[in-house]
Formats: structure tokens, sequence, C-alpha cells
């Protein structure tokens, strides 16, 4: 490991090791040559925002390990002459979802045309913000709690006098040279802002200190009896999200401003806790005005849906100036579309972009609210597949698979869960693997196989290492399959054998590209081992006699039927019984047991999470009508009540925002328009899987990836066929097998606009 060059790093020099939560700003003075275009790089050990001569200019830092900084890059043009950067940093000191502990630092470069020009840097703590009053939760850092009387007032404009301010000191940091950052920067979006309710308030509970969500949430909202202390507001942003109140109040000085956040209303109200944060929680940010008109916003951005604003002083002198919410994402305007004569199926493809949009920041993360956290079965699974369906940029999911590596385990095993909080799980680590595969089909960049090639390596070796006659042991990691997923009797656990078994198949192709013909037949050697033990336990419980189908049960029945474990009859009979399953479970079955918390393990439970592996089974044994209807039932009643993102699981009391639950957008893009990316075969290769089921019409687009263009797809039921149409603005391969007439040819080269009658069934 080479250390990072200590004289860049920034920190003040009154702060010592072990303090956490505060804030300091550092103001930099830059003179800038004539016509020069400058790029600013910053990267930090916790949140920050800055400013350029008083306007902001970014905040960060993009997520990393230790191992592995990347610096964000900013580039301006401003005018000659002397200019002033600000940054405000939060030294949280504590691991989160997001983050490592590391030592409290600023990490800053200013080039002009590629020459690094000086910065002279003055800094101080803002006293005004207490630490350590209540962190959001035990997987998130701290909330906000600031007295802005004693924050100085503009310390961001280029006119403030920091003369009273000290020189920051160099500090040696235990991270690497930072690198440019691999993915897009995140964007900022400004939202409208109008109450949806209003009043006034009293206060009810205890000091302010005590327990300030209870306080805030035992206010008393429609007083009768007892004078008003203040007024409340509530705002609905239409969707669960990432974002940052901006408002402007004019206000007496020492009037108290909070806000606080939620995915749902509890009893009609905002209420500030977290469900299943596997710790107390306090969302909600609070703030001492200095008096007259004055912005408030967080330093950091928040997750939910609704937001609730207490201002507590008179109400009379209490001005709403200005309502607005910055909205934090990665994406833009997306290139995929999906529509079909069925309106509720349209929504439900919306709503699964539109939650993998709030899921979308510095990484895919599985929540925007409870943890934010950058979860390897989030990225290489439903994520990626989200992705390449709605927008051409997935680079989020690339820099996911290689920060999954960086973060291994000792051993090789690749995270589970990083770059803060670090998780290990054999199942997602499997999944890794095929994930780094697929990227290459979605997009043809064999340079990530070439990159995390020795990774893959040594994760696989890790596993082998655990591997014993009768399968995986426990020790490997979280053999994480499904939530209320349960496990065979016996030493091992045979669905997370079958993961690993996709996963050496698809290092046998791997090796084959990496032109390792040696190291394919070592994989192929562990996979047929694996295949031994596994057709053994089937073999095993089918001799025991009894239902068979019912004691492998569903998760190790889909797996194994993905796998090819199953022939003949077996097929067949093992569909009828996964759509029994799917049937007699909720929400297809208002009586079947819930999935109320993570302990709720039932053998009588389906999740949106475990249909990325289910439904496509059932798709290509001709069951499409059927999956069309549960996406028409399950996810249906995932919308009720208003909710435009998707549920955790099939249960509301867990978070109403994540992102694996919205297979039906992939599967209606891939199946229901009929193509699906094949870039290990060469640019533009697609493979030809229109499964419509009983869909009269369909039609969307189908992203490019890295263009902003994209691939027009429609068709239309003609008797017994349907009129087949693709409109492309680059040449592509569609590989359509026998689905065409033969004089067209199995592999159709098409530029500009293609037509084929097809018929059906496919």
């Amino acid at each position: 490991m080479t250390p990072i060059n200590p004289l860049q790093c920034l920190a003040l020099a009154d702060v010592k090791s072990v303090d956490d939560d505060f804030h300091a700003a550092f103001r930099g003075v830059i003179d800038i040559p004539p016509g020069a275009e400058i790029e600013i790089r910053l990267l930090a050990a916790s949140w920050y925002n800055a400013w350029l001569d008083g306007e902001w200019l970014a905040e960060g830092p993009a997520r990393f390990p230790p191992i592995h900084p990347e610096y964000q890059v900013f580039r301006v043009r401003p005018a000659a002459g002397r200019h002033v950067l600000a940054v405000q940093v939060h030294a949280e000191g504590v691991e989160t979802r997001i983050v490592d502990k590391l030592p409290s630092f600023l990490w800053c470069e200013v080039l002009a045309g590629g020459i690094p020009i000086p910065v002279n840097w003055r800094a101080v703590r803002l006293e005004g913000y207490a630490g350590k009053v209540r962190r959001i939760n035990v997987l998130l850092g701290w909330i906000d709690w600031c007295d802005t009387r004693e924050i100085p007032a503009g310390w961001q404009a280029p006119g403030f006098d920091d003369s009273a301010w000290r020189a920051p000191v160099g500090v040696a940091v235990p991270i690497v040279e930072p690198v440019p950052l691999s993915s897009g920067e995140t964007r900022r979006t400004f939202l409208a802002a109008k109450p949806i309710a209003e009043g006034r308030l009293v206060e009810m509970f205890g000091y302010d200190r005590d327990n300030p969500p209870a306080r805030f949430f035992l206010r008393d909202l429609s007083p009768r009896d007892l004078p008003p202390q203040g007024v409340w507001r509530r705002y609905d942003l239409g969707r669960i999200r990432l974002s940052r109140p901006l408002f402007t109040l004019d206000l007496p000085a020492g009037a108290v401003v909070e806000f606080a956040y939620c995915e749902a209303l509890q009893h009609d109200r905002v209420c500030p806790w977290i469900s299943l944060s596997t710790s107390d929680s306090c969302n909600l940010d609070h703030y001492v005005a200095r008096g007259g008109p004055q912005e408030f916003s967080t330093h950091g951005p928040r997750g939910g849906r609704f937001v609730e604003v207490h201002v507590i002083a008179p109400p009379a002198q209490v001005k709403f100036v200005s309502e607005q919410f910055i909205d934090r994402g990665y994406y833009g305007e997306t290139q995929g579309a999906f529509a079909c004569d069925d309106p509720l199926l349209n929504t439900i493809w919306t709503t699964g972009v539109e939650t993998h949009r709030a899921c979308a920041e510095d990484a895919l993360t599985d929540t925007p609210t409870r943890e934010r956290g950058q979860w390897a079965g989030d990225i290489v699974m439903v994520g990626m597949e989200l992705a390449g369906v709605a927008f051409s940029d997935i680079r989020l999911c690339r820099r996911g698979l290689h920060q999954c590596a960086q973060s291994a385990r000792p051993d090789g095993l690749v995270a589970g869960m990083c770059p803060g909080q670090y998780g290990y799980l054999s199942t997602y680590a499997a999944q890794w693997v095929t994930a780094c595969v697929h990227y290459w089909e979605l997009t043809g960049d064999r340079a990530l196989l070439e990159e995390l090639f020795g990774a893959a390596e040594r994760n696989l070796a890790a596993f082998a290492a655990n591997c014993g006659p009768e399968g995986l042991g426990d020790g490997l990691g979280w053999p994480f399959v499904d939530w209320g997923y349960v496990k065979n009797p016996g030493p091992s656990d045979m669905a997370v054998n079958l993961h690993y078994l996709v996963a050496l198949r698809d290092m046998v192709r791997w090796c084959g590209v990496m032109g390792r013909p040696e190291r394919a037949a070592h994989y192929a050697d562990l996979g047929r081992a694996m295949e031994g033990i596994i057709g053994g336990y089937y073999a095993g419980e089918k001799r025991a006699g009894g239902d068979f189908w019912d004691r492998i049960g569903y998760h190790r029945a889909i797996l194994g039927l993905r796998l090819g474990f199953f022939a003949g009859k077996d097929v067949p009979d093992c569909v009828a019984f996964v759509k029994a399953h799917i049937l007699r479970c909720f929400p297809n079955d208002p009586t079947a047991p819930r999935l109320s918390d993570p302990a709720a393990n039932n053998p009588r439970l389906i999740t949106p999470y475990f249909a990325h592996f289910a439904l496509p089974e059932l798709i290509a044994r001709g069951e499409m009508d059927f999956v069309l209807d549960q996406y028409r039932k399950c996810w249906g009643w995932a919308l009720e009540g208003g909710r435009t993102t998707w549920v955790e699981v099939f249960d509301t009391r867990w978070t109403h925002c994540h992102q694996w639950s919205g297979c039906p957008t992939w599967q209606l893009t891939r199946y229901g328009l009929g193509l699906s990316p094949r870039y290990d075969q060469g640019p533009g290769h697609y493979r030809f899987v229109l499964n419509p089921g009983s869909l009269r019409r369909a039609e969307g687009r189908l992203p490019l990836p890295g263009r902003t263009d994209s691939i027009a797809i429609s068709w239309v039921r003609t008797g017994s066929g349907v009129r087949y149409t693709v409109v492309t603005p680059v040449p592509i391969h569609i590989h359509f097998g026998s689905a065409v007439s033969a004089a067209t040819g199995d592999v159709v080269a098409v530029s500009g606009r293609f037509e084929a009658e097809i018929s059906l069934p496919l």
C-alpha cells in the first residue's frame, strides 16, 4: 500500500483522535490565471459540502474502501484573480454503512490547465453543531443539532474575514493515493414543495434532548385547550427519495426549527423512527434560528417520502419565505421504456424504475432511508438487471463489483456489504461471480473480467477451503438465501450449494475468456463434484418417499430447476408445485402467514426478491400468463395505499423502498419486448426472447450501453403470430434462432428498421 501524501490531507490542529461528530469549516484562497479551466479534486473521510465564491459546488464523498479511495472532480472556468473555495466537513468518527471509520480529513487538489496551483487554507471548528446528540441509527451517522447563532454568518463568501482562523495541519491518513471516480457524479434536482397539511402545535413531552423523536411525535398538532407554541407543515415528496430540505424562513432569534422524515405516515403523522434499524433511531434534524430571514438545510441528505417541519416560535412571528427540497440521485432521464395493453403492468414497470432510481446515488443501495448500504445482492442480481433495461449508464454496477473485491476478507471471500460495516455472505459472494460475467454480457466490457479475475480466483478458493464431502459448511459466511427461507436438515445448506454451483459454471466461462483452459478444467472438476453432492441430496429425498416437493421446498425446487437437476416428468411436476406454492402464500392468499420481520421464517412464504430467480423459470416453461397474473396480484397489492416505490417484502412493516423487489420491470422488458443483450458475442448482439403470454401488444425502448439513444421495439398480434418491429440507431445483430423463417436466417443483421412476422407460441 502506497500511503497518501500527508501534506495533501488537512485537519484541525486541536482535534483529538477520539473526537467524533463535529463540523469543520475550511476556506482556501486560490489565485486563478486568465482563461484557465479549473479542476477541483475533493475527498474527505465523511460528508462534505463545498462552495466556490459562496455558490454551492459539490457534495460527497463517493464511498470508498481505504485501499481504493476515489476523488470527485469538479470543473469550472471562473474569471482570473482571487477566488475562495469553502468546504464544510462533518467528521462523523464512526463506521457507517457508507464509509469506514477513518481519521477526519479533507483532501483537495486544484489544477489549472492540468498544473497544480497552491491553495492557502484557513480552518475553524463550527461550534454551533452540538456533538453526539443522536445518531440517525447505528447504520448511519449523526443528526444535525445546530444552533446557527454560533455559526459564522456568510463564512463561505469571498469577503468573509477569516483572519482569526488558523492554518490547518497536514495529517497522515491510512489510505492509498486516490484516483478519479470511476462512475458518473450524482445529480441534484430541485423539487418545489407545497404543504399537504399545516397548523399550530403545542409541546407535550420532556426537554429538547430527553428523547427528540418522541418529543417531536407527541406534539399536539391540533391544540384546543393550550395556547399554541409554534406552527407545523407536512409535505409529500411523491415517492421515497434521498433529499434534503432547503427552506428560507423569517423567524425571531432563538426559534427552533425541526425537520422530520418518514417513508409512510403512522397515525396520520410523520414519525421520525426507522423500522428495522437494528437500533434506536432518530430521523430528524434540529436547528436554532439566528433571527430574521435565514436559509435552513441539512448538511447531508435524508431518506423518506413525507417530511414535517415544526417551528417553535410565536405563530404570528413565523413566515415561510420559500420551501423546496433537493433530491440526490445518480440518474437523469431513462433511456428505456415499456408500455403494453395493460395499464397496471405499465405502472408496475415504472414503479420498478423509480424504486431503482431512489436507491441510486454514489452506489446502488438497498434503501435510501434505513441504511443506504451497498449490498452485493442489490448490485449483482436485480439491480444490474433494472439498470440495464432503464439506463444506458450502469457504471454504478461496475464500481460496486470492484468495491466488493477491494473489500474482500483475508481468505479472499468478496464482501457482501461494503465499504462500511462490512458483511460477508456466501450466497452473495457466489452471485458476484455470475454478476461479473453478466456485466460482460450486458456491456461487452471484457476489461472488467481481466481486472477482477484474480479476485474471482481468491473468492472461489475461499469456497473450496470450506467445502467438504457433504457440501459447503456454515463457517464461510452468512448463508442468506431469502427472507423466510427454511434450511434443509443436514450439515450443508443445499440452496447455498446451488448458488455455488452457478458460480463454478460461470467461472468456467470466465476462464475461457481469459484463455486459461487449465483453470477452466479445475472449476469444471469442482462443479462436477458439487453436482454429485446436490444430485445425491435430491435422490435421497426421492427415496425417502412421501411428498418430495414439499420436503425440498420452494427455493431448492426453483434453484434445482434452474440448474437442470430435474428431467422428464419431474419438470412439469416442479412447475406445478412452484405455482401451487406461490398461490398459497400472501398476497395471493390473504390468510397466509406474513413475513412480519426477518425472524419470521416459514415455508409458506414468497418474496419479491426470490421472484428474480423463480419467475424466469416459469416463463421459460410456458407460464407467462401465470407470471403476468402474479405481477398484477402481488405487485398490484404492493401499490395499494398510495405507495409509489416497492416494499422490501410482501409486508408493509419493512422499508417501503427497496429496489430488489423490482424484478417485474426487467422481466417485462426482456420477455415483453423480446431482446436480451449478449455483447459477450460481439458489439450489438441480442438474443430474441419474446414471450408475451396473452398480451395483445407492447412497445418500448432498450438502452444502448454508453449512449443516450436507444433501440425502439414494438409488436402487435396478427392472427396466430405477431408483427415484430425494431428500429435501431446503430447496427445490431439479433439471434432469432428458429423464431423466424429459415429464409431470414438465425442471426439477422439490423441497420435502421427491421420487421418480421413471428409465429406464436414461441
